[in-house]
């Protein structure tokens, strides 16, 4: 027998309580909604549902245990929502821009088959999977970019502050520079006279970049494109789209969700658009016929021949759903490699550019003064 729908007709209580909270509820001017946020909705939602408190109660203590303007409103809204006789998916749908097509469409999977509390458990879990892989790849980068500052900083430190102040020495002796004191003048002068105006570019320069991604599908594929060029960085990514894409198709088609509408949902929630584009290809190639790995297999640069050759095995055997998860795990490990090893092996590539850039600035300052100082005669 078919589970009772958590989505019924409102009773006159819930009439009331309707009313009420649509008297007081009120949007916050910015709705912040955050990932941690998401992770405990959907986990505290699916345990409430499995001990079977009507989903109401779980909104409202939900609601009560809010701590931002922002989640309060968003529980308040599922309320008013539920409570108006629409399920649950209704309600996360008008918060789409926050939760995602792909939350959107697992809860909606859980209501047609009365497994909502074990879907939103899934939720919870695929969102920390998430959170956790992004917080790794980030994590792995902070340490590259604090030794790149830090070498802007200490350069600009010498160049435009201590520099100048020895540059009068250097004038008063009518001697021959080297070129590298020639060379490191005419930067320090460039940035004394210009410095602001290259501030302003630096500071500029990436907010038109995002602005240009954000509007741009030519310029968002160029820097995704490029990015997966770039070594070591290109891999980690490689890896991160795959390991998402895995993960996702796999929790969709476990959900009973079409093969051609899952790939839609990974596809929308692909940030990479190269990989959103070869998988709205293999969707083409889905609705013609063709099995999904033989698209896999035409870009051997995004998707390994591994991962394909796994596919097909998946796609042989029926359990697609067990092999993208058995991947997914893959190149999560895979990731968890790299982004250990990362450092290790930036750090002499980067400690080394830093040594030749103040080596440079040091030798500049220290040989025209030793050149000078050899050339007084004692009186």
């Amino acid at each position: 027998m078919r589970p009772r729908p958590l989505w019924t007709r409102p009773n006159a209580s819930e009439r009331n309580l309707e009313r009420g909270d649509r008297s007081d509820i009120a949007a916050p001017a910015f709705i912040r909604f955050t990932r941690t946020e998401q992770i405990f909705f959907a986990k505290r939602l699916g345990m409430i549902l499995r001990s079977g408190m009507p989903i109401m109660e779980g909104l409202s203590m939900l609601r009560d245990e809010a701590n931002t303007r922002s989640s309060s409103y968003v529980f308040k809204s599922l309320m008013v929502c539920v409570s108006a006789g629409q399920p649950l998916s209704k309600g996360i749908e008008t918060f789409e821009h926050l939760f995602g097509a792909f939350a959107v469409n697992i809860i909606r999977v859980g209501e047609a088959s009365g497994t909502l509390h074990e879907n939103l458990e899934y939720l919870a879990d695929e969102l920390k999977r998430h959170e956790t892989l992004k917080k790794k790849v980030t994590g792995a980068l902070i340490y590259p970019a604090v030794i790149v500052m830090a070498t802007l900083g200490i350069t600009i430190m010498l160049t435009v502050f201590i520099f100048p102040k020895i540059v009068p020495i250097f004038a008063s002796v009518k001697a021959t520079l080297p070129w590298s004191t020639r060379a490191l003048m005419a930067i320090s002068d460039f940035l004394a006279t210009y410095g602001f105006w290259v501030l302003g570019n630096c500071i500029a320069i990436p907010i038109v970049i995002m602005v240009l991604v954000r509007h741009s599908s030519t310029v968002h594929l160029f820097l995704d494109r490029g990015l997966l060029r770039i070594p070591i960085l290109g891999k980690v990514s490689q890896y991160y789209n795959l390991a998402n894409i895995s993960r996702t198709l796999a929790l969709l088609l476990k959900s009973d969700v079409r093969i051609v509408q899952a790939i839609d949902l990974v596809a929308a929630a692909t940030k990479n658009t190269v990989y959103k584009n070869e998988l709205l290809a293999a969707r083409e190639r889905i609705i013609k016929g063709q099995n999904i790995s033989a698209q896999f297999r035409l870009q051997p640069r995004l998707f390994p021949p591994l991962f394909a050759q796994m596919v097909t095995v998946g796609e042989s055997t029926g359990n697609l759903s067990g092999t993208l998860a058995y991947l997914a795990a893959m190149y999560e490990e895979e990731i968890n490699d790299l982004t250990k090893n990362l450092t290790t092996l930036l750090e002499p590539i980067l400690m080394v550019v830093m040594g030749v850039i103040v080596g440079f600035i040091a030798i500049s300052i220290v040989t025209p003064i030793y050149s000078i100082t050899q050339n007084l005669t004692p009186h």
